[in-house]
C-alpha cells in the first residue's frame, strides 16, 4: 500500500525538481544508488521496471527505504499495462510512471489512490490524461517530440498542465535551464545521471556529490 497521497507526491516532485531513473540487477548497487540520491537531497525515486525480478527487487529497495530514508518517495516507471501496476502496488509503490497512454491503468491506480503519470507526445494524448486524473504527465520520448520548444507550445493553451519531460534531459545548466524556462514542472533523468563506470565501481561518494551539484543546478534555474 502506497505511504504517500497523490498529492503529497506530486508537490514532492514539484519541489525537488528531477526523478531520477533507474534500475540494475544488483540489490546492493540499488540502495547505495537510492542512498546516494537521498544524502544528494533527491526525496523521489522511479524504479525502472526492467529485467527479471524487477518488482521483487522493488519491494525489497522500498521496504529499504521506509526503513532507513524516511521521506524518500519511492515509485516505478517503464509499466505499459494494468497487471504490472498492481504488483507494483501491491509492493508499496507510491506512483506509477508509463511510457505510453493506458486509460485501463488510469482506472487502476486511481481506484487505488496511487498518483500515475502516463507517457505522452501529443496535446490530444495530454488532454486525454488529465481528463482520466493525472496530475502531470511524462513528455517521452522528449527531446524526440519536439523539447523545449513542444513543452512551451503547450502551456501557451494549457498554463495548468504539469509536464516531465524524460529522454533528452542532462545535468548541465544550459539543458536544464532550457527545460525550466519553457515551464516543465520537473523532469526524469536517468543514465545522464548514472555514469556507467561510477555504477561500477560503487563509488557512492561521487555520485552523492554529483546529485548535490545537481540540485544546486535545478534550484537556480528553477528560480
Amino acid at each position: 500500500m502506497a505511504k504517500y497521497t497523490r498529492i503529497e507526491v506530486f508537490l514532492k516532485m514539484k519541489e525537488t525538481g528531477v526523478v531520477p531513473v533507474f534500475y540494475h540487477s544488483d540489490l546492493e548497487v540499488c540502495k547505495g544508488v537510492v542512498k546516494a540520491c537521498y544524502d544528494g537531497g533527491i526525496r523521489v525515486f522511479e524504479w525502472v521496471n526492467r529485467g527479471d525480478f524487477a518488482s521483487e527487487l522493488f519491494s525489497e529497495i522500498n521496504k529499504y527505504a521506509l526503513a532507513e530514508l524516511p521521506g524518500m518517495i519511492l515509485g516505478a516507471g517503464s509499466v505499459v499495462e494494468e497487471g504490472t501496476a498492481a504488483i507494483y502496488i501491491q509492493a508499496g509503490a507510491n506512483f506509477i510512471v508509463a511510457p505510453l497512454l493506458n486509460e485501463n491503468m488510469a482506472k487502476l491506480c486511481n481506484r487505488r489512490k496511487v498518483m500515475w503519470a502516463p507517457g505522452c507526445g501529443t496535446i490530444s494524448e495530454i488532454g486525454r490524461a488529465e481528463e482520466l486524473g493525472a496530475e502531470i504527465v511524462k513528455m517521452f520520448p522528449a527531446s524526440e517530440v519536439g523539447g523545449p520548444s513542444f513543452v512551451k507550445a503547450v502551456k501557451g493553451p494549457m498554463p495548468k498542465t504539469n509536464i516531465m519531460p524524460t529522454g533528452g534531459v542532462d545535468t548541465t545548466e544550459a539543458n536544464l535551464k532550457g527545460w525550466f524556462s519553457a515551464g516543465v514542472t520537473c523532469v526524469g533523468m536517468g543514465s545522464n545521471l548514472f555514469p556507467k563506470e561510477m555504477i561500477e565501481k560503487r563509488d557512492f561518494a561521487a555520485l552523492t556529490q554529483k546529485v548535490k551539484d545537481l540540485m544546486a543546478t535545478i534550484n537556480k534555474v528553477k528560480n
